[in-house]
């Protein structure tokens, strides 16, 4: 058992893994500034709507392994000290240090004896240099430290699988020793270990959500070429996707990306690429791109209605994907605020990311319930593939609309479905007309696999 201090404990992340850790049996103690969050999760009660982590949050303070404070005291006798605190870009995109340099000081006047120290937070290249300088400046003489990169790929809805099943553990040391003992936290897991210099441990983070991103904005360039050529991007996705050079993961069409890390990982890679004297056109574009399919989806509503002043849209989801109340930099948000710009009345709804909403677009009617926020619109948009929306009652949906249009910024809905309900079915890079014979392909005798159908 080992004795763990989280910092930023409040936060997904932080909160995650303190859970996490706990529940492998370490000691661990969360420690926020936030203390409205401090108390929340004393009271068993997540800040964030994550699925399965309450059961753990309970699991490890009953046990009496986890506990949650508000000051560094813990630090003092800790094995290991995680930094979980968050990096929201500055002005120019580059990631936000002072709530980091905060906590290394922190570290630094509370620790006694040796302390490894993992930074978990996303942090410019070189980051973990700068965290020993500040833990040196700040500490006392018989106080020594290692610091250890130590990036985080958890997908927010499914954390808890991601922090038990992880596809790769990446620690960046130049210390051997401080590699083993991390190491040594994650064993149980059995996921690979990938021990590197500390800057390429922190470029894997950058350099992995870059491309994630980077196949999301490709997929979705591909979809508006193929609206103009009356090909169906589902089926051009899934005909890649089966190549095991590509995959099928990332290569769905939609409204775009959102969420804490994307934006702001692939914004602060431009940035450090520029502060280097390199070429990030190729992470503008992705930007760019992505920026470009919510107004797009704006334009669909538009071009059908003949304009959206004066008419009123329902909007079927608010957090930026599924499982999640996360509302950092939705394409929901994004798509209400045009909506509203440009005269229309907005009704929207969400499972859970409601209550976040309020006050975010104060202008738009928030209601709980789906079939409310359609009943008497012009038109529908789905900006969330929540699964209570692929079942959604077409029929329903139609007696309850004013208008026919549906809006499918997912390509979640089946356009046959949507149809023979009386409703008309607009996805992103889908065609308008559907052909009249099913296209198939042949991979191996035995497999037939539908990549469109009528």
């Amino acid at each position: 058992m080992a004795r763990i201090v989280i910092v930023g404990g409040g936060g997904y992340v932080g909160m995650t893994y303190a859970a996490a850790f706990a529940d492998l049996g370490h000691d661990v103690v969360g420690v926020d500034v936030d203390a409205t969050k401090i108390d929340a999760l004393r009271a068993r009660i997540a800040p964030i709507h994550e699925p399965g982590i309450e059961d753990l949050l309970r699991r490890g303070l009953d046990s009496g392994h986890l506990r949650f404070e508000t000051d560094y005291a813990s630090v003092s006798d800790a094995e290991f000290v995680f930094i979980c605190v968050g990096t929201p870009s500055d002005e120019y995109g580059r990631a936000e240090m002072k709530y980091i340099t905060a906590a290394a000081r922190e570290i630094a006047l509370h620790a006694q004896g040796h302390t490894i120290v993992v930074n978990k937070s996303t942090m410019p290249v070189g980051s973990v240099e700068l965290i020993a300088e500040i833990l040196n400046e700040h500490a006392s003489h018989a106080v020594s430290f290692d610091v250890v990169s130590n990036p985080e790929f958890l997908r927010e809805g499914c954390a808890l699988h991601d922090v038990f099943h992880p596809d790769r553990i990446v620690l960046g040391t130049h210390d051997a020793l401080a590699a083993a003992h991390v190491g040594a936290l994650y064993e149980p897991l059995g996921s690979p270990i990938v021990v590197t210099d500390p800057r390429s441990a922190e470029m894997i983070k950058y350099a992995s959500n870059a491309f994630l991103a980077t196949k999301i904005s490709f997929i979705n360039e591909v979809a508006t070429i193929c609206e103009g050529l009356g090909a169906d991007i589902c089926a051009v996705a899934r005909g890649m996707g089966l190549d095991e050079r590509i995959g099928p993961r990332f290569l769905q069409a939609g409204v775009g990306f959102g969420g804490s890390c994307f934006p702001k990982d692939v914004r602060a890679l431009a940035a450090m690429a520029d502060d280097a004297g390199g070429d990030a056109s190729l992470l503008r574009a992705v930007l760019d791109i992505n920026v470009s399919m919510q107004v797009r989806a704006v334009d669909k509503l538009a071009t059908r209605l003949g304009g959206v002043q004066g008419k009123t849209i329902a909007v079927l989801g608010l957090a930026f994907k599924p499982n999640t109340d996360d509302l950092r930099e939705s394409p929901a948000l994004a798509v209400i605020e045009q909506l509203l710009a440009s005269g229309a009345t907005v009704r929207a709804t969400d499972p859970v990311a409601v209550p976040r909403a309020t006050g975010l677009v104060p202008d738009a009617h928030l209601v709980d319930d789906p079939y409310a926020a359609v009943t008497g619109a012009d038109a529908m948009i789905l900006m969330t593939d929540w699964a209570e929306y692929r079942d959604l009652d077409l029929d329903h949906l139609a007696n309850a609309m004013r208008g026919r249009l549906v809006v499918d910024g997912r390509n979640v809905l089946d356009p046959t479905s949507v149809r023979d309900a009386g409703l008309l079915y607009e996805g992103i890079g889908r065609p308008a007309t559907w052909p009249a014979v099913r296209i198939v392909v042949e991979r191996e005798q035995s497999e037939v696999i539908t990549l469109a159908a009528d």
